[in-house]
């Protein structure tokens, strides 16, 4: 839940940032050293950033297909397994006596039911843990790119402050 309620809050955030105008436009003002120097750092800054956001969105992408990755083999193995035990299951009843023939389909049936039930469960944990994975992915990606925005306003600041000196 805490997961979830941060990853709202982040895309609220984010869109907040979004969703603010384009400030007009600044009158020229002349490049005196300091403000060249302001805006060398400011350009430095802002490239890390945006090299850091970067390098968030691709491991959170990686974090996602890995978890998409093993839970697809966690639901084959299951899936498998489930098949398994149902086959072992009418085997063991095909060949049960005549008499005892009615109570081994059943016996085979309900342990088919019980495998079908326990594969269920697997693919469902599996499912959510992937959409885990993603609400955190999505989350870090979130964060990274309010960092980057804040990063780009202290620089625009800097500049600005390094102009009107």
């Amino acid at each position: 839940m805490n997961k979830l309620l941060a990853t709202l809050i982040a895309t609220l955030v984010t869109g907040a940032a979004f969703a603010q105008a384009a400030a007009p436009a600044t009158p020229a003002v002349p490049a005196t050293p300091a403000v060249v120097k302001a805006e060398a750092k400011a350009d430095k800054s802002v490239a890390a950033a945006v090299k850091s956001e970067a390098k968030v969105d691709a491991k959170a992408d990686t974090k996602v297909e890995k978890a998409e990755v093993n839970a697809a083999e966690k639901k084959t193995k299951a899936l498998t397994k489930s098949e398994t035990a149902k086959a072992k299951a009418r085997a063991k009843a095909a060949k049960a006596d005549a008499d005892d023939k009615a109570k081994a389909t059943a016996k085979a049936e309900k342990a088919g039911a019980n495998a079908d039930a326990k594969a269920d469960k697997t693919v469902i944990k599996a499912d959510a843990k992937v959409e885990t994975v993603k609400t955190n992915a999505a989350a870090d990606k979130a964060t990274a790119k309010v960092e980057t925005n804040a990063v780009k306003a202290e620089a625009k600041a800097d500049v600005k402050a390094a102009g009107s000196k």
